[in-house]
């Protein structure tokens, strides 16, 4: 055989050798991104009613109706020590994908308040959903018809006359009550409660002077004619014009600020995972929370509930945990409620 002929033949083979290997390969099935193999478990530091709570099983329900996962969400509320439970039960399950948790601010107030062993960077940071408003609200046969007339009672009135619900000690609701103490320097009486859902229905019971809920855990009492909201504790009023009310939408509720309440105060609703889970899980549920925020049911949650619809992955969400983990520091020390 010649050397040109040896060549020849030599690169033919060759040639049929490649494109065996690569139609093997076509013929091999994919490899999968990962997904749960098994239910999943969604942690809510808090008790039932409030608004980590239903925005949980909110999004249990839509997940199944749309059927954005093989597996089904399970919604499992651990609110001992004020969510310690629920985080210190994700952070001890390392590596477990099929766990996730939704956080509000007690991811920063809980461990400064108590001094438990947790720290947001002891997890897996996924996904801010939104952020949540807190409205001043008073029972709607309350004399105040604005957060002028609240202010302004409160000034005048004793020390601890007012009485003040709120969920958890030394929690969100208690730190925007010194805000509230301070503008108007006069002490109130707190009144802590389990979740947001009870601390509704104790001022519609008239149990309680007045209450700092989120939008979302008071809107079906204001529908009904039995709240009232005063003002929102944000810079701006909130968009959502549609009306709950005759005559009113959350559109028509004022920044706090505008009365005389120097009251600025947003609460996070973020995902998390347990510590040592890999980039391919986390893009799994990114992905997952990607699919709901773009369902018109989404939409129409956020508007219900009046959410501030910033959402944030990546380090831009790392950055803000960061920034507002010592923004709570600072809150608290302010008030004395750091851990000892």
């Amino acid at each position: 055989m010649s050397w040109h002929l040896y060549r020849k033949t030599r690169a033919q083979a060759l040639s049929f050798t490649v494109a065996v290997l690569a139609a093997s390969a076509a013929a091999l099935p994919a490899q999968a991104a990962w997904e749960p193999a098994k239910p999943v478990e969604f942690v809510v530091p808090a008790g039932t009613g409030g608004g980590a709570d239903q925005m949980a099983r909110f999004i249990q329900g839509v997940v199944a109706k749309n059927k954005l996962m093989n597996q089904p969400i399970v919604v499992v509320n651990r609110s001992g020590g004020a969510g310690a439970e629920g985080f210190l039960d994700v952070k001890g399950d390392k590596g477990n994908p099929h766990k996730i948790v939704i956080t509000l601010s007690n991811l920063f107030t809980t461990p400064l308040a108590t001094g438990v062993p947790f720290n947001w960077r002891d997890l897996t940071p996924v996904q801010m959903l939104a952020l949540d408003q807190f409205v001043l609200w008073v029972n709607a046969e309350s004399p105040h018809q604005s957060a002028k007339d609240f202010l302004a009672a409160l000034k005048a009135g004793n020390d601890r006359s007012l009485k003040m619900g709120g969920t958890g000690s030394k929690q969100e609701d208690q730190i925007i009550t010194v805000m509230i103490e301070k503008a108007a320097g006069k002490k109130v009486t707190y009144v802590p409660f389990k979740g947001g859902g009870d601390v509704a229905v104790q001022l519609v019971g008239k149990h309680i002077d007045a209450t700092v809920n989120n939008p979302i855990e008071a809107e079906s009492h204001w529908r009904a004619g039995k709240l009232r909201p005063l003002c929102v504790m944000d810079k701006a009023a909130m968009p959502y014009a549609a009306r709950l009310t005759a005559t009113q939408g959350w559109a028509d509720v004022p920044p706090c600020a505008s009365a005389g309440l120097p009251v600025d105060y947003l609460m996070l609703r973020g995902i998390f995972m347990p510590p040592g889970v890999s980039k391919e899980q986390v893009d799994f549920y990114l992905d997952l929370f990607r699919k709901v925020r773009a369902l018109p049911e989404w939409k129409d949650f956020m508007a219900k509930g009046a959410f501030n619809t910033t959402a944030l992955a990546g380090q831009e969400f790392v950055d803000w945990l960061g920034r507002n983990e010592q923004m709570h520091r600072v809150l608290m020390k302010d008030a004395g409620f750091l851990a000892q």
